[in-house]
């Protein structure tokens, strides 16, 4: 990803970003959370532990963790559905479906990874009819694994950009190091300037830590919703809205990388996006829909 998908204005916009909404759990997941000690703030936990919150829900812990709020800290928490499921929503694409998708996929790129990540932005791929659900999963993943080679490649292949990621005008600068802030992770997280927007949305520091989004796969899967779910890039809406709001695909390819593929820019890359989302649509069995192409 360079300067040109995310203007510098977004890190302003994403600190006002509202926290991630939480799915209610039913009646009868609550009452079987009971069974689950309560949380205490400020009590160490270890991954895997399970609390049950104030409101009666319960959260596994994603990482140790020294007692943060589970419903602030998403990092380190995640719903957790008391029948023993760690996705109260659901997925529409299955394991076997995810595996089909990419059998050439680097073993970083995990699927538990990516449900895992699914906490911090509900809605995706679990909002409108089914037909939309699937649709929207297909996009996502259909953009993410042109910009991975199928979910290859988890940083950026050409080291000689790195050091062109720095943008000293911000007044945090580049504490991690002027060649610190290369693409990383399904989107291909770039800039010093994406990096804390997208670390301060997810309650991650990312500005002092970006090599979390290439050693730790929920936290690369998070940042590639959180493009996803909240960026607009050269386009004129996210490609989560573009999917559940029926502009279609080839708005997804505009969100990502309009500026330097669509109109006519690269049509190969772009037919290179709209295959695998034909072929995405095709393992979940459901229409691509209209409006392919940008």
């Amino acid at each position: 990803m360079s300067r040109r998908r995310i203007s510098a204005f977004v890190a302003a916009l994403m600190l006002a970003s509202a926290a991630p909404v939480l799915l209610p759990a039913s009646s009868a997941s609550a009452a079987a959370c009971s069974s689950y000690p309560s949380w205490v703030a400020g009590k160490s936990y270890v991954t895997g532990n399970i609390v049950r919150y104030t409101d009666g829900k319960a959260y596994i812990a994603e990482h140790d963790n020294p007692g943060y709020d589970p419903t602030i800290s998403t990092w380190y928490w995640e719903p957790y559905a008391c029948d023993g499921g760690t996705n109260p929503s659901g997925f529409v694409v299955s394991e076997a479906q995810f595996n089909q998708m990419f059998p050439g996929r680097n073993s970083f790129y995990t699927y538990s990874g990516l449900k895992a990540a699914m906490s911090a932005y509900p809605a995706f791929a679990n909002t409108g009819s089914d037909t939309v659900k699937k649709q929207e999963a297909a996009a996502f993943l259909a953009n993410v694994s042109h910009e991975t080679g199928g979910l290859v490649h988890i940083v950026e292949q050409n080291t000689a950009n790195y050091p062109h990621y720095c943008d000293w005008g911000q007044p945090y600068g580049c504490p991690a190091g002027q060649a610190a802030y290369y693409g990383r992770g399904p989107i291909q997280l770039s800039w010093n300037f994406n990096y804390k927007a997208a670390g301060d949305a997810l309650g991650i520091d990312l500005l002092n830590n970006p090599w979390l989004v290439q050693n730790d796969a929920a936290v690369a899967w998070k940042t590639g919703l959180w493009y996803w779910n909240t960026q607009n890039g050269p386009g004129s809406m996210t490609g989560h809205n573009a999917m559940v709001n029926g502009a279609g695909f080839g708005q997804t390819i505009r969100s990502i990388n309009g500026s330097l593929e669509c109109d006519g820019k690269n049509p190969a890359q772009v037919q290179s996006r709209v295959n695998n989302y034909n072929r995405f649509t095709s393992i979940l069995g459901v229409s691509p829909g209209n409006n392919l192409y940008c």
